[in-house]
């Protein structure tokens, strides 16, 4: 596997947490801090500036919480949480985040976390002739979705499902969170519970998107939204 160095963020309100976490980062090989943070508010200002593979950030923090951080981000990294607190496992699975550690981490836990990092970040980033893919949680398992494949998402409450030529699948993620995975030129949200791939549409009207013969409700004011994002895709 080609490893490299990750470039990563810590966020943290606690100073000690902050100079423990961010000594591992500095002694780790695969590693490159590159800027750290003692709240979410500091680290929004500044992280749209900034290359980053990897974000280290606390849960608990006043303000913007750790879950409220992750809803902002416009382009998400792999972010590994970090608590005091078992409590939130269930709800970060939901942001289909890379790791969660508790405190207090040890070294042979923290180095655990990296392999995942790295492996998703080959996965991910690696040379594949199958074409643009991303990989997302379903049934605890990770699966392969080629970006072409897909048809439309479709929000089901707690779940999304992916809609593709072969098959549909089922993954725990809220419609806001999933958007940030996909390439927003190839994408678009046309209503609350579906997003459609633009390359797919064959036709439209006012209230409807027709993909692979299946009719999607499109709402009043994404219409003009969609007429220029087809157009946009064509050219």
């Amino acid at each position: 596997m080609r490893m490299k160095k990750l470039r990563s963020i810590l966020i943290d309100d606690s100073s000690l947490q902050r100079i423990a976490i961010s000594k591992m980062i500095q002694n780790h090989l695969n590693l490159d801090l590159v800027a750290e943070f003692k709240n979410g508010i500091e680290a929004q200002r500044e992280i749209e500036g900034l290359e980053v593979d990897l974000i280290f950030l606390d849960i608990e923090m006043p303000i913007v919480n750790g879950f409220e951080f992750i809803e902002a981000l416009q382009n998400k990294p792999q972010i590994i949480l970090i608590t005091g607190k078992p409590d939130y496992a269930l709800k970060a699975f939901d942001y289909d985040v890379t790791d969660y550690l508790l405190k207090p981490i040890t070294k042979e836990r923290f180095n655990v976390s990296i392999k995942k990092a790295l492996a998703n970040d080959f996965e991910n980033n690696g040379n594949d002739n199958e074409g643009e893919h991303i990989y997302v949680s379903s049934n605890l398992k990770k699966v392969k979705v080629l970006i072409n494949d897909i048809n439309w998402v479709e929000g089901l409450g707690d779940y999304i499902k992916i809609v593709t030529q072969d098959s549909n699948v089922l993954v725990l993620s809220t419609m806001k969170s999933f958007i940030t995975k996909l390439p927003q030129d190839k994408f678009l949200r046309v209503h609350k519970s579906y997003i459609v791939n633009l390359g797919k549409v064959e036709n439209f009207s006012s209230v409807l998107v027709e993909i692979a013969g299946e009719q999607i409700p499109l709402s009043r004011y994404k219409k003009t939204e969609l007429e220029e994002a087809l157009l946009k895709s064509e050219n």
